[in-house]
Formats: C-alpha cells, sequence, structure tokens
C-alpha cells in the first residue's frame, strides 16, 4: 500500500496508522477479551494485517510483535501488562512508523472467582498507549499523525453460557484527538465492544472461534471473525476477517475512504512460556 491518497483521504490513511496501532492485551480478534493472563504467564505475539485491496484507499498492512505477562500471584484478580512494537507497509515514510512503541495493561477477575459460582468474568484495562503526541505540529505537518496516544480505557463483562459459549460487553473511552477523523473531528473517541467466542469439541478440542464488534466512527471501528488452531500448549496460531467500520457513512469530510480503511486478513501467532 501507500500514502498516495488526496486532501482529506491521506489525513485518513495516516489517522488509521495511529488507529490499528493495536497494543494488543489478551485479545478476542480485535477487541480485548476479557481473560487476564496468570502470574508468570509469558506470551509473544506475531500479528499481521494484510488487505484485501490494492487500493490507494485501502489503508497500509500492518506487522505488529507484542510481548505480555501475567504479574499478580493471584488466581482471584490477575494482572497483566504488555508492550508492542507496530510498523506498517509504509516503510518507515510516516511519524507513526517512526514512534512505533505502544503499552497495554488489564485488570481483572477470572469467572466464578472468590469461590462464587456463576460470577461473570471481569476486566479493565487500556490500550494503544501510544508514545507520542505533538499537537503543535498540525499547522506545520497538515495531514500527518499528530498523536499515536489513543489512550483507549475500557471495561468487559464476559459470562460463559452452556451450549452457546462465551458472551462479553462493554464500553470504551479513549482519546479525542488521536481517534479523531476528517470526517469526524468530534465525539468519536467512544463506543462499545462485543464478542463471542467458543472452543468447538464437536469439531477438535484444538479448534476456538470468535466474533467480535467495535463500534466507532474512527479508525477502530470493525466486525471481525475468525478461528484459531492450537498446535501445542505453547503454540497457537488464529486467522481471520476484519471488516472496518461496517456502519459508517462516509462523509465528504472523509475524502470517500472509511477511518479504518478496507478490510484485512489477519494472522495471529502466539507462543507461550
Amino acid at each position: 500500500m501507500n500514502l498516495g491518497r488526496i486532501m482529506a483521504a491521506a489525513s485518513a490513511i495516516v489517522a488509521l496508522m495511529s488507529g490499528m496501532a493495536m497494543a494488543t492485551p489478551s485479545t478476542q480478534i480485535w477487541i480485548p477479551s476479557p481473560d487476564v493472563k496468570g502470574f508468570k504467564d509469558i506470551h509473544i505475539d506475531v500479528d499481521n494485517y494484510m488487505r484485501f485491496s490494492s487500493k490507494s484507499d485501502a489503508g497500509p498492512n500492518y506487522y505488529n510483535l507484542g510481548v505480555s505477562a501475567g504479574v499478580l500471584p493471584s488466581e482471584n484478580v490477575k494482572l497483566e501488562i504488555g508492550a508492542d512494537m507496530l510498523m506498517s507497509s509504509l516503510q518507515n515514510d510516516n511519524t507513526a512508523d517512526n514512534h512505533p512503541f505502544y503499552l497495554n495493561a488489564k485488570l481483572g477477575t477470572p469467572e466464578d472467582a472468590f469461590g462464587i459460582k456463576g460470577l461473570p468474568a471481569f476486566a479493565i484495562g487500556a490500550y494503544n498507549l501510544g508514545l507520542y503526541d505533538k499537537p503543535e505540529r498540525a499547522a506545520a505537518v497538515a495531514g500527518d499523525v499528530l498523536s499515536t496516544r489513543q489512550n483507549i480505557v475500557y471495561g468487559l463483562v464476559g459470562k460463559t453460557l452452556p451450549v452457546i459459549g462465551r458472551l462479553s460487553a462493554g464500553g470504551y473511552y479513549g482519546s479525542e484527538r488521536a481517534l479523531s477523523t476528517s470526517g469526524n473531528p468530534k465525539n468519536n473517541n467512544y463506543g462499545v465492544m462485543a464478542s463471542w467466542d467458543r472452543s468447538m469439541p464437536e469439531i477438535s478440542d484444538k479448534l476456538w472461534l470468535a466474533v467480535d464488534y467495535m463500534s466507532g466512527n474512527n479508525a477502530n471501528g470493525e466486525v471481525s471473525v475468525g478461528g484459531s488452531w492450537t498446535f501445542s500448549k505453547q503454540i497457537s496460531l488464529l486467522v481471520g476477517a476484519v471488516f472496518f467500520n461496517p456502519f459508517y457513512n462516509v462523509s465528504a469530510g472523509d475524502g470517500g475512504a472509511l477511518p479504518g480503511g478496507k478490510p484485512a486478513l489477519t494472522t495471529q501467532l502466539d507462543i507461550s512460556f
């Protein structure tokens, strides 16, 4: 992909670059999950997002390398922290690629915590905690990303139901400046998150399927579907598709492009220690 867009479309791609900088906690496909890593559990994630389209308004591809770990010695209250390095197919020709590091954290309780049968899982956390913020560059560098600090804070509740699988839902709130787009510069920094996931023992104990949704007229809004296969206790691979802004009405200010760009194929390799 390239940055060959005109006017507002160019700024939309760059907004996407900060938007897709998913410094990921434990996730479903795109959104965080209610799961929190246990004490001393260490995970390395190698994630790719590759556009199905090669058009100029499709958005760049993304390549993410992340590490996360559980740091709280408790079965009932868990805490994980993580860091990611995300680069795009634009190959450093942009501010976001030159500031590719992001942080995340999540605190939560598993289902049936504290011996309370039927208690849902609860999680609160933050991600896309970028390390770059230069709003004063707006006049001098028109269309360039001014902040990678999306600082998305979220809360989730999850419950596993017989036969159906696990349902989770919650909401998020982030930085208005970092999540703004040319078509929606205000009030698009919050929304809902929801997901379904289920292991598929009817087919194989190694197979897991999921669907997730994130609202918002920003680069993170999406619907995802996918599944993972567990090759061993240490290695699993997820393959899925991400459809950005499925309910978004493109305006003249968007330059004809969705804030999140065109759909992408994602592969996510998870290595546990």
